[in-house]
């Protein structure tokens, strides 16, 4: 397969197109035609899986029950192609509904790298600047997503080498007896060089008097000076908790300055997001079935507490809907193609 070939298949995937997402994350699974990212590569199809593709969720348990393989792939011609290379992360990152504070704000941080880059070819002293950054906000806002688009930045920039993102939480970091954490933290660093690591929930590290939280926190201080110009970190998590995390550690308040706020997602964004599941899935909806879809979604976001899921709760709903179709169907003696696609009043049983 040629490089244009991919080319054309990852911009059909960032369009959307489900089949496109299931072929680019088998390829990066696989390692074919460019390097191996299974990491990547399980992204594309997790995406793919939530627009209800049975065949992206297979690959996806298919590739989690397998060890993972060297980081490696050969081209055509056997010479590695990096497909990294071909994303556009600021396209990405502008193509994402709603989010326009945290667009400002990567679009801010990228302008600033840019320059420093600018001055430092022209013989000018950079200040001192920390890319090490905490996501702020309530679940579902899209912080990961946006913690993946940053990192490919960063490599866009020259800043990483690979850029990939490395997503943990506490589970992966802290083990449960004397003398673990410290080596169990040191190993997902060591996965994260040259790219993101970026750790949920972070503040859950704190934990009681006999807690090993407290060591996977002096390790992970210690790596990012070690290896400060191999490693990003990205702290995430609910604003209130990220912040009194911080700042209970000086380690923590000195390299953690970048704060990003995520905002909730309106009634009207939230709305656009079950839309573009629509489209990605080749779904039609009948008018007064998206009416009253927006009446549930509008009723959800008024009575939402923090733990609202935002995009997370537009997910399940509209697995909640194509389910409810399937129901609807199956009672049918015969269905053609159109029917297969159209969700009707009757489905937006919530």
């Amino acid at each position: 397969m040629t490089k244009e070939a991919i080319d054309q298949i990852y911009e059909q995937a960032r369009r959307g197109d489900v089949f496109a997402k299931t072929l680019l994350g088998q390829i990066l699974c696989e390692g074919r035609y460019v390097v191996q990212d299974r990491k990547n590569g399980l992204g594309w199809l997790r995406d793919a899986s939530q627009c209800n593709c049975i065949y992206a969720r297979e690959l996806v348990n298919e590739y989690l029950s397998k060890p993972m393989e060297a980081n490696v792939g050969s081209g055509a011609n056997g010479n590695a192609n990096s497909l990294p290379s071909m994303v556009d992360s600021s396209a990405e990152l502008k193509s994402l509904i709603g989010l326009e504070r945290v667009k400002e704000d990567v679009d801010s941080l990228r302008n600033l790298i840019k320059i420093q880059a600018l001055r430092k070819q022209q013989g000018l002293p950079n200040t001192k600047v920390s890319y090490h950054c905490v996501f702020t906000g309530n679940p579902g806002t899209g912080k990961t997503t946006v913690a993946r688009i940053v990192a490919g930045i960063y490599k866009e920039l020259g800043l990483l080498k690979k850029g990939h993102l490395v997503e943990v939480d506490r589970s992966k970091l802290v083990a449960e007896y004397v003398g673990q954490t410290g080596p169990k933290t040191n190993k997902v660093i060591d996965e994260a060089l040259d790219g993101v690591l970026f750790i949920d929930e972070a503040y859950s590290l704190l934990g009681g008097e006999n807690d090993f939280g407290a060591e996977a926190i002096a390790t992970l201080l210690k790596r990012m000076e070690d290896d400060r110009d191999r490693l990003v970190v990205i702290l995430a998590g609910y604003t209130n908790e990220i912040k009194e995390f911080i700042e209970s550690n000086p380690g923590l308040q000195s390299r953690f300055n970048r704060y990003i706020q995520f905002d909730d997602y309106s009634a009207e964004e939230l709305t656009e997001i079950f839309k573009r599941s629509l489209r990605k899935s080749h779904y039609k909806i009948k008018r007064d079935a998206f009416e009253k879809l927006q009446t549930v979604i509008e009723k959800a976001v008024t009575s939402k507490d923090k733990h609202f899921g935002n995009a997370r709760y537009v997910r399940n709903l509209f697995e909640k809907v194509v389910q409810n179709q399937a129901n609807r169907l199956a009672k049918m003696d015969a269905i053609n193609n159109e029917e297969l696609s159209i969700i009707t009043i009757e489905d937006i049983k919530i």
